[in-house]
């Protein structure tokens, strides 16, 4: 039998010892992250109230695990907003992969899970079905709790999950394409409605009016990157003087005056060569827009941020709170980001972009408090078009 050299065999003696406690620390180290896998409350949650199906995971309320979401934006932007029956349609076929990659992403099976979570509403009927069907039968076959989420509330903990050393009292002020509310928070879970729009969401004014000067959907976006450009003091545009609760909003005067301006500067030539480009670039969109239309972009968009602003402060003033939560699709616009930066006195809270639109990591986060305090649906959970916050 061949023997090693002494130096060699007593460098291997030497190295025993660690490669026994290097397996056992690997071995000490599996065993704590399975603990930990035992231990934490990972949370599936499924949103499908518009015109995108997403699913997430995430542990204990605050650690992002997996975020999936299939958009629907090539399906409804050639009809220039969204069409509740395509998007039922595209929820049916997305649901299920979405739901398995985001297991798949948070390396979970359906057993590791402590709750399946899922928007109950508001939002578009046949859209929010798909979701609350789903998220039923997956809790029915695997014996998991399930939470029903409003859809205002998981924006609102988009903003909870990336700041929570968020003062209270605050304003939590959600604007998207379907809505657009202020609220008083007086801690997470208790909200009192303060003011909201009588007409048209704000994001809904961009939508309408980009689409009324031939620019594409989603129209947000668009306004967005194009107001810089302009000059807003060159058009002028009045302030909604509301009746009753002056914390209220309106936009549907707002569009009008768009209407009529366009009737005004006689520009449907511009708007048809708009409308002939097909996905066009930041500079093919400014070719084709003269200085007076930009003009009238800034415009538009400095008067809704003005509304927005001017509303979140009054809400603050009124229950004496120095935070403000901006939440919802809207939240995105760099215009209203901006604004806020500049406001002294007052600390504004934003979401990072990914999770200003829907998505379902906040209704994942906003689940986790009420699996604390064991509020589960039945299987009787109906979908609910019009579901108030407060």
């Amino acid at each position: 039998m061949k023997r090693l050299p002494l130096a060699r065999h007593n460098q291997h003696a030497r190295s025993a010892p660690f490669l026994q406690r290097f397996l056992r620390d690997e071995l000490l180290r599996q065993l704590i992250i399975e603990i930990g896998n035992l231990r934490q409350i990972a949370i599936l949650g499924i949103e499908s109230s518009c015109d995108e199906t997403a699913a997430a995971v995430v542990a204990d309320g605050c650690r992002i695990l997996s975020s999936v979401v299939a958009s629907q934006l090539d399906t409804h932007s050639k009809y220039g907003g969204v069409v509740p029956e395509l998007a039922s349609r595209e929820h049916l076929r997305a649901i299920v992969p979405v739901v398995r990659q985001a297991l798949e992403e948070a390396s979970l099976n359906l057993e590791d899970l402590s709750a399946i979570a899922v928007t109950q509403g508001p939002g578009l009927v046949g859209s929010l079905l798909v979701g609350v069907t789903y998220a039923k039968a997956l809790c029915f076959a695997r014996n998991l709790p399930l939470i029903a989420v409003n859809h205002v509330e998981g924006h609102i903990h988009s903003v909870l999950l990336e700041h929570p050393g968020i003062e209270f009292p605050a304003v939590a002020l959600v604007v998207s394409g379907g809505h657009t509310h202020v609220f008083a928070v007086n801690q997470p879970g208790e909200y009192r409605l303060l003011g909201k729009t009588r007409d048209d969401a704000a994001g809904e004014a961009y939508d309408k009016v980009a689409k009324l000067l031939g620019f594409g959907y989603p129209g947000g976006p668009i306004v967005d990157q194009l107001a810089p450009y302009g000059n807003p003091r060159n058009v002028k545009f009045t302030l909604a003087r509301m009746k009753g609760n002056e914390l209220d909003f309106s936009f549907s005067g707002l569009k009008t005056a768009v209407l009529r301006w366009t009737e005004q500067h006689n520009i449907a030539g511009e708007i048809a060569q708009r409308r002939s480009l097909r996905n066009p670039s930041l500079d093919e969109l400014l070719a084709a827009t003269p200085q007076r239309t930009l003009d009238l972009l800034a415009a538009f968009q400095h008067t809704v941020i003005e509304e927005l602003m001017r509303r979140a402060i009054a809400s603050a003033e009124q229950i004496g709170a120095e935070s403000i939560i901006v939440a919802g699709g809207v939240a995105c616009n760099t215009g209203l980001r901006a604004a806020a930066a500049q406001q002294n006195g007052l600390r504004f809270y934003f979401p990072s972009p990914k999770l200003s639109t829907d998505n379902a990591v906040m209704i994942a986060a906003a689940a986790f408090p009420k699996y604390e305090r064991k509020e589960f649906a039945g299987y009787d959970l109906k979908a609910q078009a019009s579901l108030m916050l407060a």
